[in-house]
């Protein structure tokens, strides 16, 4: 087989799949209760069904006593009804708690997604790792969701065996007369080899069995990126964002079906056709015989015993019955056994990826807080690499600000600005040098405090498809007034009169169909009173105006002083004009700060970067 990879003991699979056992039961315990009892009762009804009809072939066998047979078909009636309505509540029960079990699937993911720290999260690695597990889901289903079904058969399995062994235990005590010419069947050696003989074929069965399910293994990794193909580019139109592009260039045809052709994984040329057709179909269709010529072994055995006289034709029944019913088991157990071993190369993904540390160190110290907003920050001879890079992005920054100033950041693209107001938020830190807030080094600060000083407007900002009050709040509970102030300030109060529900239009029509679409513009001054809204000392804003026009532009820069107040302002931007109304500018060159002014000292030399970088947009300035 290709691609196949380090087979994992049964030991170390069972070791991962009790370790997900115990995130199901963190997460939802009820389950496992809810399962318990179906699966018993599952398990244990049919050999009900199979000890009482014995009874009653007996008694029409022998006696026929009328009383006796009220007595077994009555019991038979009501055990099988009682049973039924057990299965019946079991599972509709059961089948609740796994429904709800399935949306949990996601959040085991998404906690930890949440909890990573931002280093992580933006790894390449990381996104990876985490891709993989959504395609194990998507294409065969394999990880954590599917251990909740392998808890089910192998409780069901176990009990079935339990079961069979209690009803088929007495065909092997049972002696046939000593005159019969079948009687050496009553010696411990022949019942032991019978035994032997039939638990062989049992293990052989499942053996075969999970056999073939190692093709499914050894094809993930070719069959994970069929479906990440197949997710991608045959969906690709579904995607209103992709519209337009996909008509206007008719990607749908000239890129994705020659991409989805291209791709072999599942057609019937593919490698996994070939296993099923060839090694995966014989291992299938010989666990099959197998199962059959066991279910012949158990009827000859039982049928001899009764033709000998060991007991009447009702024990044949719950003997071929109970015996057929307990190798099935141990089959079952067997195979299960084996399928987790498999799940247990998939769930090693799964825990890889839970299993990333928080390496981040989250400080102990509270962040003062102060009414007059008195916060000093200094990069200190700051220099910064991304992980699993050995490119620097940053060298050597050094800058203060200044409290309460407007500070714009300037510079040609990839030359480590977003990277700057990244390491100012603590979304990563530093690897040379330090970052300072009054003095204290900001990594000696709880976290979570930390970031709350900052309010930002990244560049690929995202709004929700939740109500517009909502949006700006970042909660469901908010206050109106303050949400309106922020809109208004932020250029948005005209577009908000036009909404037919005001603040409660729902953005986008994702959630609901009589949801508003928005432009960028328009959702750029969302994501600026949402900034507001924070009102964090900082302020922290990368390409604000980026999607406006001019004028809307011009409008929101007119009145900016106004809108921040005494917060500390840090601009990102492309659109020098906007620099004009800031107390400094940092000019960012290839990772380092070049130049520190305000702009008329920086128009004014003529040899630095900021001078090249006015002149050039010089055009879109002149009135």
């Amino acid at each position: 087989m290709e691609n196949e990879k380090t087979k994992l003991t049964y030991g170390q699979s069972w070791k991962l799949n009790l370790r997900a056992w115990k995130i199901w039961w963190k997460l939802c315990p009820s389950i496992f209760y809810s399962t318990l009892a179906s699966s018993i009762v599952k398990a244990v009804t049919p050999y009900v069904t199979i000890f009482l009809s014995a009874q009653i072939i007996n008694e029409l066998a022998g006696s026929r006593r009328a009383e006796e047979l009220t007595k077994w078909v009555v019991l038979t009636l009501f055990c099988a009804a009682g049973c039924t309505l057990l299965q019946g509540v079991f599972s509709r029960w059961a089948n609740y708690e796994k429904t709800s079990a399935c949306h949990m699937d996601g959040q085991i993911y998404m906690k930890k997604m949440l909890s990573l720290d931002y280093a992580d999260v933006d790894r390449q690695a990381v996104f990876d790792l985490y891709s993989q597990i959504n395609q194990n889901t998507q294409w065969a289903g394999w990880g954590v969701n599917r251990t909740l079904d392998y808890f089910e058969e192998l409780v069901m399995a176990i009990v079935q065996v339990m079961g069979g062994i209690g009803l088929s235990i007495s065909l092997f005590l049972l002696k046939v007369p000593q005159e019969s010419s079948l009687a050496f069947v009553n010696h411990p050696l022949f019942a032991a080899g019978m035994v032997g003989f039939m638990l062989l074929i049992a293990i052989i069965a499942p053996l075969c069995s999970n056999q073939s399910n190692r093709y499914w293994v050894s094809y993930s990794s070719q069959a994970k990126l069929g479906n990440r193909f197949f997710s991608f580019f045959g969906f690709m139109c579904a995607y209103s964002e992709r519209m337009a592009d996909v008509r206007i260039y008719q990607q749908q045809e000239k890129v994705c079906k020659p991409y989805l052709e291209r791709d072999n994984s599942f057609k019937p040329g593919s490698d996994i056709s070939r296993y099923a057709k060839g090694p995966m179909g014989l291992w299938v269709a010989l666990s099959q015989c197998i199962t059959a010529l066991l279910t012949g072994v158990v009827y000859a055995f039982v049928c001899v015993k009764a033709w000998a006289g060991a007991f009447g034709v009702g024990s044949v029944t719950q003997y071929v019955g109970a015996i057929t019913q307990l190798f099935q088991g141990i089959s079952r157990l067997l195979q299960i056994i084996g399928e987790m071993r498999a799940n247990g190369e998939f769930l090693q993904t799964s825990f890889q990826f839970l299993d990333i540390p928080n390496r981040m160190y989250q400080g102990s110290l509270t962040t003062e807080k102060r009414s007059d907003r008195n916060y000093e920050v200094e990069f200190r001879d700051v220099s910064f690499r991304y992980p699993d890079t050995d490119q620097w992005v940053l060298r050597h920054v050094n800058i203060k600000f200044r409290v309460g100033s407007r500070l714009a950041v300037v510079g040609m693209n990839g030359s480590g600005k977003t990277t700057f107001i990244k390491l100012l938020c603590r979304l990563y830190d530093p690897t040379e040098g330090e970052i300072l807030l009054n003095g204290i080094n900001i990594r000696k600060y709880r976290y979570d405090e930390y970031i709350r000083i900052f309010s930002v407007v990244f560049q690929d900002f995202k709004l929700f498809a939740l109500p517009l009050g909502e949006n700006v709040a970042g909660s469901a509970e908010y206050d109106r007034e303050r949400v309106k102030k922020c809109l208004s300030d932020a250029g948005f109060s005209q577009r908000l009169e036009s909404l037919p529900k005001g603040l409660d239009t729902y953005l986008y029509k994702d959630l609901k169909e009589d949801g508003v679409d928005i432009s960028g513009g328009e959702a750029q001054k969302i994501a600026i009173a949402r900034a507001l809204y924070k009102d964090a000392p900082f302020i922290i804003l990368d390409e604000p105006t980026a999607a406006l026009d001019p004028i809307a532009e011009a409008e929101i820069y007119s009145r900016f002083n106004n809108i921040v107040t005494d917060k500390t302002a840090i601009y990102i931007s492309h659109r020098l004009s906007s620099c004009k109304f800031c107390d400094e500018i940092a000019v960012f060159h290839e990772g380092e700060i070049v130049q520190k002014g305000t702009h008329d000292e920086l128009v004014a030399d003529t040899a630095g970067k900021y001078y090249e970088l006015w002149n050039a947009q010089a055009q879109y300035y002149t009135e």
